[in-house]
């Protein structure tokens, strides 16, 4: 089987009387998209505002980033469980709007919602300075509880995505990108003098706010399974957390997985390629226990000679990092460990909540407690009252000319653990 992943280059978005892709600028008709968001009686008002690259714009608190996409061939929609039925995708062929990008924002869901920067020094921080935003501000209703909020927003911009992303539906791409698809046998023995490696994709899910969701499922009710890396393109995993903003996957991250796609560069080169087992980070040491020893089972089972692996959060979820990696080991696999830093504002702190010898090959995203000075923006998108109470920030954080002093906690991406951002570490 194969997967083809066109690339339609997204130049400009504005405003038009219809919602269409002409010569590389996204026209969005506002009023289809408000009342699109607005069929979800749980959002009393939202607006919908643009942000490009290189204006004197900040976002803020900044929920989740998706990126417009659309199937064309092939069974199932993006993001299957959540906007369609649950059926298995990553064959076919999907579309994308290269460029654009749907960032949802408004009253605060959690606390550790993030900040985006169109420019200045927080912009060299994170991905999304180089996106055109679609901004969803979404309001909700009064007395909602906060899980239903944070429901009612995840679906707003996962709706908004896919409307967009329809706008694309009969475009010929720049660039046409074909993955292979294969059964685990055929996989295993497609390049039989190259090393197999194999991705262990550890996903947020510890409840309370703290969730991502696989084909519409809450991870946290999942077991480890094996899935398609190219389903992952398709949206099969969602982001539905507000962990803390410089290493949350946003869904815009999972669909753009760079691990996933490094692998793909590599496969039939130096390496083979197997597939990705998904897992969860859990909250009770049983749990983590249970997690752990299936994944460790799954990668023996495939019969893999290396995995990489990469965390999502901090301090409970080293936990789960450490043991699956400890295990994985175990079995005689090597592993790389992806991950990012909380070694203080000074930088000299323990980097990770917990340690083990046999976790000796890591990459770092950098260092989240960092601080940055952030200089007023002259356009507000969203509310910035809400910095000193976002992770990162501190009382005090929002100076009185609007200027902002935060850690990289606050700034979205900043220290992904997927690496996709610009900062790292080296032993010397």
């Amino acid at each position: 089987m194969k997967y083809q992943l066109g690339r339609i280059k997204i130049k400009d978005i504005a405003f038009g009387d219809k919602t269409a892709v002409d010569s590389g600028t996204l026209y969005i008709n506002r009023d289809e998209l408000i009342e699109l968001i607005k069929e979800d009686k749980r959002i009393r008002e939202v607006n919908v505002e643009l942000a490009k690259p290189g204006e004197s714009v900040r976002i803020v608190p900044v929920k989740d980033v998706i990126e417009p996409r659309v199937k064309v061939e092939g069974k199932g929609v993006i993001f299957p469980g959540m906007l369609g039925k649950p059926e298995n995708v990553g064959t076919g062929k999907t579309l994308v709007l290269d460029g654009a990008a749907v960032v949802t924002a408004g009253s605060i869901v959690g606390f550790q919602e993030g900040i985006i920067d169109m420019t200045g020094p927080g912009a060299e921080y994170t991905p999304f300075s180089k996106t055109n935003n679609i901004v969803l501000v979404c309001e909700p209703i009064e007395g909602l509880e906060k899980h239903e909020h944070e429901a009612a927003v995840r679906m707003a911009g996962l709706k908004a995505a896919s409307y967009l992303g329809n706008a694309a539906r009969y475009q010929e791409p720049e660039e046409l990108e074909e993955y292979e698809v294969l059964p685990i046998n055929e996989a295993l023995a497609r390049y039989p003098n190259l090393p197999k490696v194999v991705y262990v994709y550890l996903l947020q899910s510890q409840g309370l706010l703290h969730d991502t969701y696989v084909y519409g499922v809450d991870a946290k009710n999942i077991l480890p399974t094996i899935i398609y890396p190219t389903e992952v393109m398709d949206g099969a995993i969602v982001s539905g957390n507000c962990v803390s903003a410089c290493d949350k996957n946003t869904t815009y991250h999972h669909q753009n997985n760079p691990i996933i796609q490094d692998l793909y560069k590599r496969h039939g080169k130096d390496i083979n390629f197997i597939g990705v087992v998904i897992t969860n980070e859990n909250v009770t040491l049983a749990d983590k226990e249970r997690s752990s020893n299936m994944v460790a089972k799954l990668v023996e089972f495939l019969g893999v000679d290396g995995a990489i692996i990469s965390e999502e959060g901090f301090g409970n979820p080293d936990t789960d990092l450490v043991m699956n990696t400890v295990k994985i080991e175990e079995k005689g696999v090597k592993t790389v460990v992806v991950t990012d830093e909380y070694a203080g504002r000074d930088g000299m702190s323990q980097s990770l909540a917990d340690a083990d010898r046999r976790c000796d090959a890591v990459i770092s995203g950098g260092n989240a407690n960092e601080i940055i000075k952030l200089p007023p923006m002259e356009k507000i998108i969203g509310d910035k009252k809400h910095i000193d109470r976002i992770a990162g920030g501190f009382n005090g954080s929002l100076k009185p000319d609007g200027s902002i002093e935060v850690e990289l906690q606050a700034i979205t991406g900043a220290t992904n653990e997927l690496g996709y951002n610009k900062l790292s570490a080296k032993s010397y």
